[in-house]
């Protein structure tokens, strides 16, 4: 189990932090209000020089968080007011959860727990009149790629699956395009298994599917047991409320996987993810953050909840002893933007539901703004990786003439 800040310095076995959900929650109850401020200020950054305003939300939504003991967080990014254009403010919606069964149960049983878990939090979306709404990585299951054991392959669905048609009743209900990454099994192809992304459009039905472009191979991360590489490249998906992409997990760690969706035009990129605290979340803050920057763009970064113990003990050749389990995922889900301000994080322990407004004009704003396109060299990085990935190439190194010297 991750051993998140107790007596020893350490977080709480239940992934909470000394009691508190959250860093801006506890800095809240221990700050003066003034302090905190400014403390949130330097953390999360201004957006149009000022700090996002909160969203008031409908009271049968805070009814829903209330009864279903999910976090619920609302917080609304703007742009600049232009002559030429309009604002095209689009609401979104991140959802992160735990399992609602031991992994121990029938595997029928867990799948429908999280559906019956999963359905009063996409309401409150759809109440609240979120337009596009993101799920987290194999939302439809427990993260059993550590156990490196095939009985997990039994989630498997094909794109237009069970977990689909759940998705595209609501998807019709509230008008709002889901994103749904699932473990997939592609019945076209020997009925191999992908880690993909299905897009469900606001009418129920399915734009399109993304396949994870990176599959780590670090601790217990041992995902190409079940999938390889993702086959479908960098695809935007053009919606009725604005062009979105998934950056799925392990994909956030590559800088080009990020480059490439901008490049193709997207405005919103959302990384679904599964990953937990002793392995990553010292980065967690940072390179979503640090993606909407670089490329202009909204991100909007969701991981899941919980410890999931699971039946049998395993190892993963990194000498530590056998375990049966892959540690805390911290949830601590959160929206970026292109100007580098960024929402408050949900809960690192519970269950939540976070609704950003966000003015895509923004995008092009900081483009130009910075001017990170133009000023970009990507004829020069061309070349540079096409030399790379020659068998003969050989690094750009212009060494000192002295250190040769010394050494003879």
């Amino acid at each position: 189990m991750d051993k998140s800040i107790s007596e020893n310095g350490e977080t709480a076995s239940d992934g909470s932090i000394r009691g508190y959900d959250s860093l801006h929650q506890l800095l809240s109850a221990n700050l003066k209000p003034e302090l905190y401020q400014e403390v949130s200020r330097l953390l999360l950054g201004s957006n149009c020089g000022r700090s996002l305003e909160q969203i008031v939300l409908p009271d049968s939504a805070k009814a829903l968080s209330s009864k279903h003991a999910f976090d619920l967080q609302a917080v609304s990014f703007s742009a600049d007011e232009e002559q030429m254009r309009k604002p095209r403010v689009v609401r979104v919606g991140l959802i992160q959860n735990s399992v609602a069964l031991p992994t121990t149960a029938p595997f029928s049983d867990q799948k429908r727990g999280i559906f019956e878990k999963l359905k009063p939090m996409i309401d409150a979306a759809g109440v609240t009149g979120v337009n596009i709404l993101c799920l987290q990585e194999a939302w439809t299951m427990p993260f059993a790629f550590c156990t490196r054991e095939k009985k997990w392959c039994e989630f498997a669905e094909p794109i237009d699956g069970e977990s689909t048609k759940f998705l595209q009743e609501l998807a019709k209900k509230y008008n709002m395009v889901i994103v749904s990454p699932i473990l997939e099994r592609d019945m076209d192809h020997g009925e191999v298994l992908w880690n993909t992304a299905v897009i469900i459009g606001n009418n129920g039905n399915i734009i399109g599917k993304h396949r994870k472009n990176h599959i780590p191979r670090v601790g217990d991360f041992n995902e190409s047991t079940y999938y390889m590489e993702g086959d479908t490249g960098h695809p935007v998906f053009e919606t009725v409320f604005g062009k979105i992409a998934v950056n799925i997990c392990y994909g956030r760690h590559h800088p080009l996987n990020w480059l490439a969706f901008g490049l193709n035009g997207a405005e919103i990129v959302f990384n679904p993810s599964a990953t937990v605290g002793e392995l990553s979340e010292p980065m967690w803050p940072i390179e979503a953050r640090n993606a909407a920057i670089a490329n202009s763009y909204f991100v909007g970064s969701i991981n899941r909840v919980g410890t999931e113990v699971f039946p049998n003990a395993f190892t993963s050749g990194d000498g530590k002893p056998q375990h049966n389990d892959f540690g805390h995922f911290y949830g601590s889900s959160y929206f970026s933007a292109p100007d580098a301000s960024c929402t408050p994080s949900l809960s690192r322990c519970r269950d939540g539901l976070l609704i950003s407004d966000m003015d895509l004009n923004l995008c092009r704003q900081y483009k130009d703004k910075w001017g990170f396109r133009m000023t970009a060299r990507y004829e020069v990085y061309a070349d540079l990786l096409d030399k790379y990935v020659q068998p003969e190439f050989k690094p750009q190194v212009v060494s000192d003439p002295m250190l040769h010297k010394n050494s003879s």
